[in-house]
Protein backbone atom coordinates (compact mmCIF):
# COMPACT_ATOMS: atom_id res chain seq x y z
CA UNK A 1 0.00 0.00 0.00
CA UNK A 2 1.29 3.39 -1.12
CA UNK A 3 1.61 6.15 1.88
CA UNK A 4 -0.71 8.10 -0.05
CA UNK A 5 -3.29 5.62 0.22
CA UNK A 6 -2.29 4.82 3.89
CA UNK A 7 -2.69 8.06 4.95
CA UNK A 8 -5.83 8.47 2.96
CA UNK A 9 -7.40 5.47 4.46
CA UNK A 10 -6.16 7.00 8.40
CA UNK A 11 -7.94 10.17 7.26
CA UNK A 12 -10.79 8.57 6.14
CA UNK A 13 -11.43 6.34 9.23
CA UNK A 14 -10.39 9.81 11.51
CA UNK A 15 -13.34 11.93 10.14
CA UNK A 16 -15.93 8.53 10.34
CA UNK A 17 -14.56 8.27 13.90
CA UNK A 18 -15.75 12.52 14.54
CA UNK A 19 -18.99 11.78 12.66
CA UNK A 20 -20.24 8.96 14.96
CA UNK A 21 -18.86 10.44 18.19
CA UNK A 22 -20.81 13.69 16.62
CA UNK A 23 -23.85 11.98 15.86
CA UNK A 24 -24.16 10.43 19.70
CA UNK A 25 -23.19 13.77 21.65
CA UNK A 26 -26.45 15.63 19.50
CA UNK A 27 -28.83 12.86 20.55
CA UNK A 28 -28.15 13.11 23.62
CA UNK A 29 -28.47 16.61 24.13
CA UNK A 30 -31.67 16.48 21.82
CA UNK A 31 -32.96 13.81 24.89
CA UNK A 32 -31.80 16.36 27.50
CA UNK A 33 -33.68 19.29 26.12
CA UNK A 34 -36.64 16.89 25.40
CA UNK A 35 -36.25 16.04 29.31
CA UNK A 36 -36.61 19.24 30.62
CA UNK A 37 -39.46 20.52 28.08
CA UNK A 38 -41.25 17.85 29.62
CA UNK A 39 -40.83 18.72 33.19
CA UNK A 40 -41.33 22.14 32.60
CA UNK A 41 -44.77 21.70 30.84
CA UNK A 42 -45.82 18.67 33.62
CA UNK A 43 -44.87 21.78 36.88
CA UNK A 44 -47.09 24.35 34.73
CA UNK A 45 -50.11 22.08 34.79
CA UNK A 46 -49.47 21.34 38.24
CA UNK A 47 -49.12 24.81 38.90
CA UNK A 48 -52.63 25.66 36.78
CA UNK A 49 -55.86 26.28 38.90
Amino acid sequence: MSTKLRALVLLSMLGMGALVSACHTTAGAGEDIAATGHTITKEAHKDTP
